[in-house]
Parts: C-alpha cells; structure tokens; sequence
C-alpha cells in the first residue's frame, strides 16, 4: 500500500484539483467539518478563491463502544441515526438521548470556540462544498447534508480525498454531488492513506478560520 497524501494539506491541494469548475464563482463557500476537515477545506477554498467556514459535526458513539457510530449530530438541531445497527445492539431510546445530551454539549463548546459568536455566513441559494479529511461509514457527512439542506443551498457538493466507494456511492443519494478523489480497495481506514494524520488541535481550527478571513475572499453576509 502507498501513501497517498503527505498531510491534509497535501490532501487539499489535490482534491482542488477535482473541483477546478467551481473555482471564481461568487455562490461558492466552502465549509470544513473539524476538527481534520479544515485543512483540507482550507486548501480547497485558497485554490478555488471562494470563502471558507467550519461546520461542526458530533459523531453518536454507541454505549460502551464510542468509536463506532450510531449516528451524528450537527448544528442546527440535525440528527441522523442508523436504526438498523440500533436494532442489533439494543440500545434504548433512554441510552441514544443520553449519548445525544453529552455530544450537544460538545457540539456547542466548539462551534463557540471556532467560531466565537459569529453567525454562519447565509447559505440559502448558495453551492456549498463540504469538506472532510476521508469518509468511513460517512455518518457525519451525512447529517451535515441533513442539516444544510434545512438552509436551503441550491447544491450541495461533497469532497473528501479518500473513502470507500460504497461511502461514496450511499452519499450520492443525499448531495447534490459527491467528488471523492480516491476510492482505494481495499479501504481499510482514512488515516493509513496520510503520511502524516496527526491529531488536528482546536487552536489550529480556530487559527485557520481566522487565517481564512484575512487570506482568503470574504464571506457571504450572515444570516438575518
């Protein structure tokens, strides 16, 4: 196996390369999900020339084996749960509002901290490309798509560097577009395709959507 990205920022810069005709256009804003998505978002919206914000994303772990996902969570209130894995596990209705409760917490401390008390730039009518480091199971892309479609974009369009093709494929039936760069077989998991796939910091996030104000064009006015 070959190491496809030397970082997110290597990863970024090629993924741009894929997104090429939505470069220039004054309806585009790029969001990254963190806290890994905004470097690669960041590259992305410097190559594109279009303005970049961060969309926050809590993964739902399930009880007593939190690295595997029942569901997600975004801002706005969104919710996206996988029933079927729910079913097999048996957890209770009691247990998946509890996990929920903990990662709302979470979700707010960190959409304050990158993001301090600025609205999100207005999305209605706008193409909004959403952006991560790679897809697994993709249940955090997903509930992000759920959530902006509550703002009424006119595209949505999904750009990782790396996911399974069946990711890919499940997400197709949610965005508007889905661009995944590379769709390796076998898979295995995001981070053995970066060279570098260290831990992105919240100071980093925060330190690169402020770097984006000043860099980068500006932002569409905020929502009324």
């Amino acid at each position: 196996m070959t190491m496809k990205f030397r970082d997110r920022l290597d990863a970024g810069r090629q993924l741009a390369s894929r997104l090429a005709e939505y470069a220039d256009r004054t309806d585009v804003l790029v969001l990254g999900l963190p806290r890994g998505g905004v470097p690669v978002a960041f590259e992305v919206a410097r190559a594109l020339s279009a303005p970049l914000d961060v969309f926050v994303v809590r993964k739902l772990g399930l009880p007593h084996h939190e690295e595997l996902a029942m569901g997600a969570i975004a801002m706005g209130g969104a919710r996206v749960l996988d029933r079927a894995l729910i079913a097999q596990v048996g957890v209770s209705d009691a247990e998946i509002e509890q996990v929920t409760r903990r990662e709302e917490i979470e979700l707010e401390r960190r959409q304050k901290q990158y993001r301090g008390d600025r609205p999100l730039p207005d999305i209605a009518g706008r193409t909004v490309i959403l952006v991560d480091d790679g897809l697994a199971t993709g249940s955090s892309m997903r509930v992000a798509v759920a959530a902006l479609r509550e703002e009424h974009p006119r595209k949505i369009v999904v750009a990782v560097p790396i996911a399974p093709e069946e990711t890919c494929e499940m997400l197709r039936g949610a965005a508007d577009e889905v661009v995944c760069a590379l769709t390796p077989e076998p898979f295995y998991a995001v981070g053995l395709w970066y060279r570098d796939f260290s831990q992105t910091s919240d100071e980093e996030v925060h330190d690169l959507i402020e770097r984006s104000r000043e860099e980068l064009v500006p932002a569409p006015f905020p929502r009324r």
